[in-house]
C-alpha cells in the first residue's frame, strides 16, 4: 500500500462552530488548499455509537454499540482492519473506546496505553488515554498538541498508511460551559490554533487528511438524539481527490468506505454506503 491518509476526530463541534470560530480551517477552504461539506451522525449521535459507525460504516442498531456504556470488541470489518490486510500500516491516538473496539476489551492501563504491534490485525500502533476521573470539575484531557505531535511521531516512526486522532477536548467544554460562551469561543480558538501547523506537515508527508467531529452538541451542550445542531458538523478535505458539490449532505456511513477506496484497500460487503470522494 502506498496511499496515504490521517483522520481527525475534534469530538463535539457542532457544523456552526466550525464554520465560525475555526479560522485556519476557513481561511484553507477560501484558498482553495481544502473543501468543506456537512457531515451528519448517526442515530444515537452519541460518542461511541458514532466512533463504532465512523469506522465500520455500519449503523449503531447493526453493530450493537448503543452508547458510551456500551462499548466491546466489534465484530465487523473496519477501516484499520481492511487497511491491515491490504498490506497498509496502521495507527491510532485516541481515547481507550477506539482500543477497546477494534484491538481488546476490556482496556488494560498498563498493556493498551502504548504499544507496537506490527503483525496486530488491526490497530498496530497504539497511544491511547483512558479519561478516568472525569467530570464537570475536571476533564481529565490531554494536551492536543501532545495528541496531534503522538501521531506526526508515529507517522515519521512507522510510516503509517492510515492514521487515525481522536479528542475528548472540545466535546468536554461543550458539556461543561455550554455553546455560548467565552469559555467554549476560546477552546475552539486554541484547537484551531494548535491543529494548524500539522496539517502542512501531514500533507509534506504526503497524507491526506480529513478534519471532522463525531457529532455536534446543542445549545445545552448535549447530544445523543436528533437534531441539526446534535446530529451535523463539518468535514473538511486536504488532498486531490474529487468531492461532491458544497452542498452536499455527507453521511457518516460514507467515510469508512471513502477512506479504504482512497487508501486502495478493497471495500468490504457489510459497507454499504458509496465513497464520496474520488
Amino acid at each position: 500500500m502506498d496511499a496515504k491518509l490521517l483522520l481527525i476526530i475534534l469530538d463535539g463541534v457542532p457544523h456552526r462552530n466550525f464554520r465560525r470560530l475555526f479560522g485556519n480551517l476557513e481561511g484553507w477552504v477560501d484558498s482553495g488548499d481544502a473543501r468543506v461539506w456537512t457531515h451528519r451522525a448517526v442515530l444515537p449521535s452519541i460518542s461511541a455509537s458514532c466512533y463504532a459507525s465512523i469506522h465500520t460504516g455500519v449503523t449503531p442498531a447493526e453493530h450493537g454499540c448503543t452508547g458510551n456504556g456500551n462499548v466491546f470488541r466489534l465484530t465487523h470489518p473496519d477501516i484499520f482492519s481492511e487497511a491491515r490486510r491490504a498490506g497498509g500500516v496502521t495507527g491510532a491516538v485516541a481515547h481507550s473506546f477506539w482500543s477497546q473496539f477494534f484491538n481488546r476489551h476490556p482496556f488494560d492501563y498498563v498493556r493498551d496505553v502504548e504499544y507496537d504491534e506490527p503483525e496486530a490485525q488491526t490497530i498496530a500502533h497504539g497511544r491511547f488515554h483512558s479519561m478516568t476521573g472525569y467530570g464537570r470539575d475536571n476533564q481529565m484531557t490531554p494536551s492536543d498538541v501532545d495528541l496531534f505531535a503522538s501521531l506526526t511521531n508515529l507517522c515519521l516512526r512507522f510510516g503509517l498508511n492510515y492514521g487515525m486522532l481522536h479528542t475528548c477536548t472540545l466535546d468536554s467544554m461543550g458539556h461543561r460551559f455550554q455553546h455560548e460562551s467565552h469559555e467554549m469561543d476560546h477552546a475552539c480558538f486554541v484547537m484551531d490554533e494548535m491543529l494548524a501547523p500539522f496539517i502542512p506537515r501531514w500533507r509534506q508527508l504526503g497524507y491526506e487528511v480529513i478534519v471532522t467531529a463525531d457529532h455536534g452538541q446543542d445549545a445545552r451542550g448535549h447530544h445523543g438524539g436528533r437534531g441539526a445542531l446534535q446530529q451535523e458538523t463539518a468535514l473538511y478535505y486536504f488532498g486531490p481527490a474529487e468531492g461532491p458539490p458544497e452542498d452536499t449532505v455527507i453521511d457518516q456511513l460514507q467515510l469508512a468506505p471513502t477512506i479504504l477506496s482512497r487508501l486502495g484497500a478493497p471495500i468490504p460487503d457489510t459497507m454499504k454506503a458509496s465513497p464520496f470522494l474520488r
